[in-house]
């Protein structure tokens, strides 16, 4: 009887617990379920939008990707305007400057007065807040000079008249044609799981060897040589040397964020820029390199130095890491549990 009482107290302790896993388990998955029918959605309106414009679908997802990053960057000076595109579209730049009425949406008075605003989907109106309209508006100036990659990106710089935004859809570019889907987003922890590490929230603390100046990454201890992973889907930006962080990779991803891997002991010899890379990806190793010229080593124990940095149109500015590490370091060890 005394075991039994036991057993049923254990039972009644854990249930909770069990039922609170079970609860976020369910959440996941339904967050999960709720993304896929985004995913799906939205290609279902690329392709759509590529039969009407002529533009391959990994084009027109490049632009709506990077025109969502601004938004999420400066989300009260880009509000979203239609429910799945991330298109955003000034009210005088939409209707026309001189246009009295900035909220027109007939098509007539809006190419009057030189608007961009177009009626994509051929309900007799141009509106601001409806994504073909949106999407094929900005299409219809972006593919004015042809079809084919050049003219594609001579028109990307009439419209965005910045280096920077062609360079970056660009890349979006490159990723969609590559991988041929639209969910490119999970993470994986820049070491790997079962190796020897450690870190901390590192963000801001004191540097001296250059200048006075802050540490804008996320130190993250492990042995010499210890592999250095992708934490996502991206594109090498950036590989060589540099006085701070020594031999370093820069990956650029679908959420325009720069990441900065610094202080390697060397690359994996087929890592060139350009180059896709994956999560979990091998890129180079753990090692002690910067602080002098190429080839200075040793200067300090051997750690990552791991940054990210968010393109927001014509500057970029560095956030603190740690916790997106801890996140995906997270999601990582749930993955590999199932």
């Amino acid at each position: 009887m005394t075991r039994l009482r036991s057993i049923m107290l254990i039972v009644i302790i854990l249930l909770p617990s069990y039922a609170f896993a079970a609860t976020i388990a369910h959440a996941e998955e339904k967050k999960q379920r709720s993304a896929e029918e985004i995913f799906a959605t939205r290609f279902e309106l690329y392709n759509s939008l590529s039969v009407m414009t002529e533009l391959p679908w990994q084009w027109i997802a490049a632009i709506d990707q990077y025109e969502r990053t601004l938004s999420k960057a400066k989300p009260k000076a880009r509000p979203q305007l239609g429910e799945l595109t991330g298109i955003f579209v000034d009210e005088r730049k939409w209707s026309g400057p001189l246009n009295p009425d900035t909220a027109d949406e007939q098509p007539a008075s809006i190419t009057l007065f030189n608007g961009i605003g177009r009626d994509g989907d051929g309900d007799g109106l141009a509106s601001r807040s409806n994504d073909i309209d949106l999407l094929s508006s900005v299409l219809h100036l972006v593919g004015q000079h042809g079809h084919n990659k050049d003219n594609i990106l001579i028109g990307l710089w009439d419209y965005y008249q910045n280096a920077r935004a062609v360079k970056r859809i660009e890349q979006f570019h490159q990723l969609y044609e590559h991988y041929g889907k639209l969910d490119l987003f999970e993470h994986a922890f820049p070491l790997p799981l079962g190796s020897t590490y450690s870190y901390r929230d590192t963000w801001g603390a004191r540097r001296g060897w250059g200048g006075r100046r802050i540490h804008e990454g996320t130190d993250i201890f492990a042995g010499h040589g210890t592999p250095v992973r992708s934490t996502c889907y991206g594109v090498i930006e950036v590989k060589g040397w540099n006085r701070y962080g020594g031999w370093r990779v820069g990956i650029r991803d679908l959420n325009n964020h720069y990441h900065y891997y610094a202080h390697l002991s060397g690359f994996t010899k087929e890592l060139q820029s350009g180059q896709i890379v994956e999560p979990g990806q091998v890129i180079g190793w753990v090692g002690s390199s910067g602080y002098g010229k190429p080839g200075t080593s040793g200067k300090f124990p051997p750690h990552l130095h791991y940054g990210m940095y968010s393109d927001r149109g014509l500057i970029e500015w560095a956030f603190d890491p740690y916790p997106s590490l801890k996140r995906w370091e997270n999601e990582e060890r749930r993955r590999l549990r199932k």
